[in-house]
């Protein structure tokens, strides 16, 4: 099925209609994000735990120049095996339709087609920011978060960022920042920043009341959720604080910027942790995914509710 220039799976499709919980999942943690095999087996993950809590994933990317929402298992093969895909935010989803591209889309690009196809609930792992590299290096997912009424969940803003000048950006442009059982606002790998957030909330239901409540008075940004790593797989931020200068270090040193500056950092990070962060990133995303189907059930239950 064709809506706004993009084509829904059948189950994607046939979720909007009955109104069935769905979670929009990214892809650029896919094509950019993770080394193979490791990307494929996430992506499978992901959609295998939104499922487990009863709703419908609905991974979205670009597969010769045509925006898809929800993959088949055989797309998301080619997806984590293709050597020539783009990194799809608001800026180059012409370019890969015109030139038929293939592409994973990142948290802007991801919200942009699902709010797009009317889902109204994103998991993904920490959204862009401020890097710290270059203050006017800010990405396009700030925007998108303070444009598009959806609510993200994540663990806060990738470590790698300048955290506190990223959370006044979101405070300025009017996004709340709700903490999921936390006064503080995770910062990606660890659980603790010393930064707060706006809100804390403590259930899924909560969320969704609050998401409703912000958009019935006439709001147009996101809710962004905050869900820290488990315990089990986070790192000490005091462990990870020098990890992340000396892979910030080695950018600057070596002339990285724009669009590859975050995917180099990842990887520098994760060989420095020897894998430790890999890890905690693997946990949070699943984590995330968890939480996010949780939170789309309770959107959807309202909704049906109202229906009756």
């Amino acid at each position: 099925m064709e809506n706004r220039n993009s084509i829904l799976s059948p189950e994607v499709s046939r979720a909007l209609n009955l109104s069935t919980p769905i979670v929009a999942l990214e892809s650029t943690v896919i094509t950019h994000g993770l080394p193979r095999p490791r990307n494929l087996e996430l992506a499978r993950d992901m959609e295998a735990a939104v499922r487990k809590g009863d709703a419908v994933p609905a991974t979205i990317a670009l597969l010769d120049g045509e925006i898809r929402i929800g993959l088949s298992d055989e797309e998301l093969v080619r997806l984590s095996e293709s050597d020539s895909t783009l990194k799809v935010s608001h800026r180059d989803f012409a370019t890969a339709i015109v030139k038929k591209m293939s592409g994973g889309t990142t948290v802007a690009g991801t919200m942009f087609a699902a709010h797009n196809a009317g889902i109204q609930v994103f998991a993904t792992g920490g959204i862009g920011g401020v890097h710290k590299e270059s203050s006017f290096d800010i990405s396009t997912d700030l925007r998108a978060l303070a444009e598009t009424p959806m609510i993200v969940v994540c663990a806060g803003a990738k470590a790698i960022l300048d955290l506190p000048a990223t959370l006044e950006y979101l405070e300025t442009m009017g996004v709340p920042v709700v903490g999921c059982q936390t006064d503080e606002f995770p910062a990606f790998y660890s659980r603790e920043s010393g930064l707060g957030v706006s809100v804390r909330l403590d259930t899924p239901k909560e969320i969704a009341e609050f998401a409703r409540a912000h958009w019935r008075l006439g709001m147009r940004s996101a809710v962004l959720v905050t869900n820290p790593v488990p315990e089990t797989e986070a790192i000490p931020k005091s462990e990870m604080e020098p990890v992340i200068a000396k892979a910030s270090a080695e950018a600057v040193a070596s002339h990285i910027h724009g669009q590859a500056l975050t995917p180099f950092l990842l990887n520098q990070i994760s060989e420095l942790t020897e894998g430790k962060s890999l890890r905690a990133n693997l946990a949070l995303l699943l984590n995330n995914a968890r939480l996010a189907a949780q939170i789309a059930g309770e959107i959807t239950a309202k909704r049906k509710i109202r229906a009756v």
